[in-house]
């Protein structure tokens, strides 16, 4: 097996690695992703014992135990940049040896959960409801980076979204990709499913206006209007694209489920999004302990 260099997996003094200032042992096979630093505190003040927590910039970590089942929670920040750093890094301490700087011979998978929060494409579906993110569209194009993007692609899918859309060429490709089947039944059974696409900003990328105009005035309409089989687009937030598919790359178990805190097609926003995001707190963490 190649070496991997030291200017290429970057480790701290102590050992840890480089932005998580995490060691493998600081880690559970279960992982509850969220964006905000906050929300961390939110996750880990059910948890019964807390073993281990850490803080490197926007970067915050939990370990611990909720009945009986060892979690960590983790903020990542915002965007799919950071989530290219949070995934190969977890996934480092799992299947790198970092003494010896070479890959192990036996895979360790990891189930990553995002809690997020997310604006709404359909009129039907209500603020403060969780989606479950059957399928994460990415317009960021972080995983096209990234050789065999297409073996964990849905290429017929994205191939009629920019048909659809007739999409700007001077944009990142789209790509598709699913959720782990497993946890999407056991955590999001009774969920609203659907399609959720990563945008890789909130204004523009989004289709929000201010004092920029963009480049495709029409395409929150065309975005919500896209169907593929049974499966429509639900939702906008920042993270869940690069998720699934470095999840996809790598051999991991991936799922988000977002609170919706607006509805972008009926104007409304939440009054108090806090108190349904600590609703799906726990009724998370009692599913990803079964």
């Amino acid at each position: 097996m190649e070496r991997i260099g030291e200017s290429e997996l970057i480790l701290n003094a102590d050992g840890s690695i480089f932005h998580l200032h995490l060691k493998p042992e600081n880690i559970a096979d279960h992982i509850i992703l969220v964006g905000d630093q906050g929300r961390v505190d939110m996750v880990s003040k059910y948890f019964d014992t807390i073993e281990f927590t850490t803080q490197n910039r926007e970067f915050c970590t939990s370990t611990g135990t909720y009945k009986g089942k060892r979690l960590s929670v983790i903020s990542t920040g915002i965007g799919t940049d950071n989530i290219d750093i949070v995934l190969t890094e977890l996934d480092a301490l799992v299947n790198i040896d970092l003494e010896k700087r070479i890959a192990k011979k036996t895979h360790h998978t990891l189930n990553f959960v995002r809690i997020g929060t997310s604006g709404a494409l359909q009129k039907d579906i209500e603020v403060d409801t969780p989606v479950v993110s059957k399928i994460a569209v990415g317009f960021d194009g972080l995983l096209n980076f990234y050789k065999n993007r297409d073996s964990i692609s849905l290429l017929d899918m994205e191939a009629k979204f920019i048909k659809h859309t007739e999409w700007n060429e001077r944009l990142a490709a789209p790509y598709f990709v699913e959720s782990s089947p497993e946890l999407l039944k056991k955590i999001g059974f009774d969920m609203t499913e659907g399609i959720t696409i990563s945008a890789p900003g909130f204004y523009g990328p989004q289709g929000r206006v201010l004092r920029l105009p963009i480049i495709d005035e029409n395409i929150n309409d065309k975005v919500s209007l896209f169907k593929y089989e049974n499966n429509r687009i639900t939702n906008y937030e920042m993270e869940s694209s690069a998720i699934y598919g470095l999840s996809k790359l790598l051999g991991h178990n991936a799922l988000t489920i977002c609170n919706i805190i607006a509805n972008r097609k009926r104007k409304e926003y939440s009054i108090d999004y806090k108190k349904s995001i600590d609703i799906l707190i726990k009724k998370i963490l009692d599913r990803i302990i079964l």
